[in-house]
């Protein structure tokens, strides 16, 4: 039997990845870009070392190649929204989405409405419900910070692993542009708030040599993931700025500087579980194991927000997990920029120093369900940050 849990039980119980598109073409020069002026740039230098190592959190991101599901389905009686598969473009791209299938899911007039499903997708299609007037019900097995969502490295990528290039047709080019763009609109309207759930950082994109580059190498067969930010967004993107070696102290290598988005979860996502209930909304602790478990739902029209779960619920064999894993540290709030350095990223969120081995291409963790915190891949994450800023040779 499911259960309710109302607003003042949340706060009482609660108490208070990953990066794709952003990180494709890590070469120096070109458009877009500009070389900084001639200063010593200065970077106050993280506390990594493994001691400091707070934790180590494991999720798979939900991939399918042809891009999310945002499909309409008949279930023993119920409408289903489908609204799951972003791969490592889940926070960026909720907002966009989850209107397109709150749209979707109000087409019939229905104003009684269920979610299933409470990380980033849901609560985000459970908020614009609310707003177009519905009365809206979450069916979560778990909650924040205990969901696949809360384990995101936290940075603004909504070309992170969205699909394979082959699938990103024009009709697709336009619905992620659309999702982006409508995405992007609402977190501006999040900057400056208390806790700043959402803020800009300057992010540093590290290379040994000036044509250092991350992505497939020339002849890899496998399929290519579709790049589309710089396409179809580029206006919202600054320019970067870039650092020669002697302008910066980091050794002989070559810095590329670019502002991006960051997402402080804990505070993000308190912000949105504390919106949703404050307006009615919700919470029904609950585990569903198939689709004819929906039919205990009293809601006739549905959004399914499971995430990689829609793989087993669903039976959707189409979803394709992409392990990430996060070494989590204590924070360091004099430390506000991002590292990128040898196929591992660095993001200095509020509640913590998170390092992340990300690999050399968008294929690290591709297929792997595993979600068993490995050690040595935290402790080389640390590693190779703390090694740009000791003194070379």
């Amino acid at each position: 039997m499911s259960r309710p849990l109302r607003r003042r039980e949340f706060l009482a119980r609660t108490g208070a990845a990953l990066l794709g598109g952003a990180l494709a073409g890590c070469s120096f020069g070109g458009p877009g870009r500009r070389v900084a002026a001639a200063r010593v740039l200065s970077l106050l230098p993280p506390r990594a070392s493994t001691d400091r190592i707070t934790g180590i959190t494991v999720c798979t991101r939900p991939f399918r190649a042809q891009g999310p599901r945002l499909e309409v389905e008949q279930v023993l009686g119920k409408t289903v929204v489908h609204n799951y598969g972003h791969g490592g473009s889940g926070w960026s791209l909720s907002w966009g989405s989850s209107a397109m299938a709150a749209e979707r899911a109000l087409a019939g007039g229905e104003r009684q409405v269920a979610v299933i499903g409470c990380g980033a997708i849901g609560l985000t299609s459970a908020l614009l419900l609310q707003r177009a007037g519905a009365r809206v019900t979450i069916y979560a097995k778990e909650l924040p910070p205990n969901v696949r969502s809360s384990l995101a490295t936290g940075l603004w990528t909504p070309d992170s692993r969205i699909c394979f290039e082959q699938y990103a047709t024009p009709e697709f080019r336009q619905l992620w542009e659309r999702m982006a763009r409508r995405s992007f609109a609402t977190y501006q309207t999040l900057l400056g708030l208390p806790g700043a759930p959402v803020e800009f950082i300057d992010v540093y994109f590290v290379a040994d040599s000036a044509n250092g580059a991350r992505g497939l190498p020339a002849g890899d067969p496998r399929p290519r993931f579709a790049d589309l930010q710089r396409e179809l967004i580029d206006d919202l993107i600054p320019r970067s700025d870039e650092f020669a070696p002697g302008t910066h102290p980091l050794g002989a290598r070559y810095l590329r500087r670019s502002a991006l988005m960051m997402f402080n979860l804990p505070a993000y996502t308190r912000m949105l579980m504390s919106d949703f209930l404050a307006a009615d909304g919700r919470i029904e602790i609950d585990e569903f194991h198939a689709p004819a478990d929906l039919v205990r739902v009293r809601e006739k029209t549905l959004i399914n927000a499971t995430g990689y779960g829609a793989r087993a619920l669903f039976d959707d064999a189409s979803v394709i997990p992409i392990r990430g894993q996060l070494a989590r540290m204590i924070p360091q709030p004099q430390v506000d920029y991002g590292l990128i350095y040898k196929g591992v990223a660095f993001v200095p969120r509020r509640d913590g120093l998170v390092f992340q081995v990300i690999g050399e291409t968008d294929y690290y963790g591709f297929n792997d369900e595993t979600t068993v915190p490995d050690r040595a891949e935290a402790e080389l994450a640390v590693n190779t940050i703390a090694g740009l800023f000791r003194p070379t040779a």
